[in-house]
């Protein structure tokens, strides 16, 4: 990008040579034209530029995009894999209880991540399914109970999504890595006939408690979502967004 973006500088900064000529001799009538042109021919190559730059950012993001898709469909892919050999090897042992039993798990997941890809954005969505290759030191776990669209809830859908984005992002950047057992974030998502609740309950270690709490609240303030009791540790930690009137 700084190959395009040096040239536009030099490019507007050549502008200042017949600029101080018009200044020097005002009476000069051809300075004048030459002025004008120079000011034509540096304003089309900045623009040419310009369309450059967006056109390399956008396919920089359309790349950044399939390739974490790519990685989000071969994880999903893999867990589907497993489930379908565990089911196999049920059935060649003829173990049809544990066979029932395994379906009905995988049933749930099904359910849940269908309730998951109708809470109605985009973002929240991609970044739940797309969580596990962002990081190996955190599991997330995302419960949603019934039916819930944020667009039901005061403040803004987005405005929501982004404050659960966020507050997912504080743990995981907050995470202790360890050689034992994986850091666990179960996030349950509930309504009533009032309000949307959002509770996240942590297993695991944080590098600095006091910075995560920090760093919470300052992304809870002026949120649609905020805490409902913030004196627990964080292992467990209560958002609530009022319904729409």
């Amino acid at each position: 990008m700084e190959r395009l973006t040096t040239p536009k500088y030099y490019a507007a900064a050549s502008v200042l040579l017949p600029c101080a000529a018009v200044l020097i001799w005002p009476s000069k009538v051809w300075l004048t034209a030459v002025f004008l042109i120079w000011i034509i021919a540096a304003a089309g190559f900045w623009i040419r530029l310009e369309r450059k730059e967006y056109e390399e950012r956008s396919e920089r993001t359309i790349h950044s995009l399939q390739s974490s898709a790519i990685r989000t469909l071969n994880h999903h892919r893999h867990d589907w894999m497993n489930d379908l050999q565990v089911l196999y090897g049920y059935i060649r042992l003829q173990k049809l209880d544990k066979t029932v039993d395994y379906m009905e798990k995988i049933r749930e997941k099904m359910g849940n991540e269908s309730s998951i890809g109708r809470l109605g954005s985009p973002s929240l969505v991609s970044f739940i399914q797309s969580f596990r290759t962002m990081t190996n030191a955190l599991e997330l776990e995302v419960d949603v109970k019934g039916e819930i669209q944020l667009s039901e809830f005061a403040g803004d859908c987005d405005k929501i999504a982004d404050t659960l984005i966020h507050t997912i992002n504080a743990y995981r950047f907050a995470t202790k890595p360890g050689h034992g057992a994986v850091a666990t974030l179960r996030v349950e998502l509930s309504k009533d006939s009032g309000a949307l609740y959002a509770a996240f309950y942590y297993e695991g270690e944080l590098m600095n408690e006091q910075q995560w709490k920090q760093k919470i609240q300052q992304q809870l303030e002026g949120a649609p979502m905020q805490p409902i009791n913030f004196e627990h540790p964080y292992s467990k930690v209560l958002l609530k967004a009022e319904l729409r009137a």
